[in-house]
């Protein structure tokens, strides 16, 4: 009888150790999406620079100019 409650111990001790270890990992996984979340709402909130903005701009420039190429029936590569 002493093998059977020294299996159940070891058992319950296994399954608290298991749950501790979920919990830690789950807490760290929670901390590095409001990590993550806090970084994309720190680059939303930030202004371009004015040289990002310029490439932003020559970029949909080009877009509209393919775009309409297209629209036109003449597609450039």
């Amino acid at each position: 009888m002493g093998d059977a409650g020294m299996l159940v111990a070891v058992l319950a001790a296994a399954v608290v150790a298991l749950a501790m270890l979920s919990l830690a990992a789950l807490k760290g996984w929670t901390g590095w999406l409001e990590l993550r979340r806090l970084e994309l709402s720190q680059k939303a909130d930030k202004n371009p620079s004015p040289a990002a903005a310029r490439l932003e701009l020559a970029d949909l420039k080009d877009r509209v100019r393919k775009l309409e190429a297209i629209a036109n029936g003449t597609e450039e590569s």
